[in-house]
């Protein structure tokens, strides 16, 4: 058994909670018990299960693992933190917001034997799925994809690691990518941002991502990718799955801590998170230069 604690009691950590409560019956996830949860706030109990201090977590012989559930800068120390305890992380994408400190993160993780594990609960929708089966086997020409939603709180970085989930849906989808150019507008207000980044991929075709967002604005994916024999400008409509998103994410992150993910499947997503972590600075260091 993992006894596990949750940084964090926003919707995600309370999400956490009740999934380790009542995980998935035959799952890798019946291999958790919830030990207690940290928060800034002074809480009640959440769901049954008492809040404790991180010196107590990190300190705890019965806590193996740290769901780090916070602000997306805040991830880094955090899960630094609990690495250096020889805990296990599971911890929301984006794990940093600095490529160079991912690199120190995975390597710590290495070092002390134990698993980092990003979650990107965006590759297990149903309508990801179905898209990336419709992408499967053709020719990628050009395309585009434009996000639209409503504005961020603080806390949650640049657009490009705020909004690495549509970055990692193409880098996914196409392989590794370059970055070209990107340009960030944002209105006087600071409540409206547009930033449009121009990428590459391995067999030159261009893709444009950009990322918009303000107040009003609908929570939307807007695709346009031109194959060799066709063009998809809708994502497949898809019933909801069986089994919750993060539901799927813990039974995966569970796995590994029981050894059930070959160490190549790891590698590749090792690969990845990196390689979108490099995109989303670069794109980043090009919009502020």
């Amino acid at each position: 058994m993992f006894g596990a604690v949750v940084v964090g009691i926003g919707t995600a950590g309370r999400v956490r909670i009740r999934d380790m409560l009542a995980p998935l019956p035959g799952s890798p996830a019946e291999q958790l018990r919830v030990r207690g949860f940290i928060s800034r706030r002074s809480l009640d109990t959440e769901q049954g299960v008492s809040q404790i201090s991180v010196e107590e977590a990190v300190s705890r012989e019965d806590v193996h693992v740290a769901f780090i559930c916070t602000d997306n800068v805040q991830h880094e120390d955090s899960v630094r933190t609990f690495l250096q305890a020889g805990k296990h992380v599971c911890v929301e994408y984006p794990m940093t917001t600095n490529y160079k400190a991912a690199v120190e993160l995975w390597a710590l993780a290495q070092e002390k034997g134990v698993v980092l594990h990003e979650e990107h609960i965006e590759l297990l929708t149903e309508d990801y799925k179905g898209l990336k089966r419709e992408v499967e086997g053709k020719t990628l020409q050009e395309g585009s994809l434009h996000f639209t939603g409503g504005v961020v709180k603080p806390g949650f970085g640049f657009p490009a690691f705020s909004g690495i989930a549509r970055l990692t849906w193409l880098v996914d989808l196409f392989g590794e990518l370059s970055v070209i150019s990107a340009t960030v507008e944002d209105d006087d207000s600071g409540n409206h941002s547009k930033m449009t980044t121009k990428l590459m991929t391995c067999d030159k075709r261009p893709l444009t991502w950009i990322e918009e967002r303000g107040p009003g604005l609908p929570r939307a994916k807007n695709i346009n990718f031109q194959f060799d024999s066709c063009t998809l400008t809708q994502i497949p409509p898809a019933p909801r799955g069986a089994v919750g998103l993060f539901m799927q994410d813990l039974i995966h992150f569970s796995a590994k801590l029981v050894d059930q993910v070959s160490p190549e499947e790891i590698q590749r997503e090792r690969v990845r998170i990196l390689h979108c972590l490099e995109l989303a600075e670069k794109i980043q260091r090009l919009c502020q230069s």
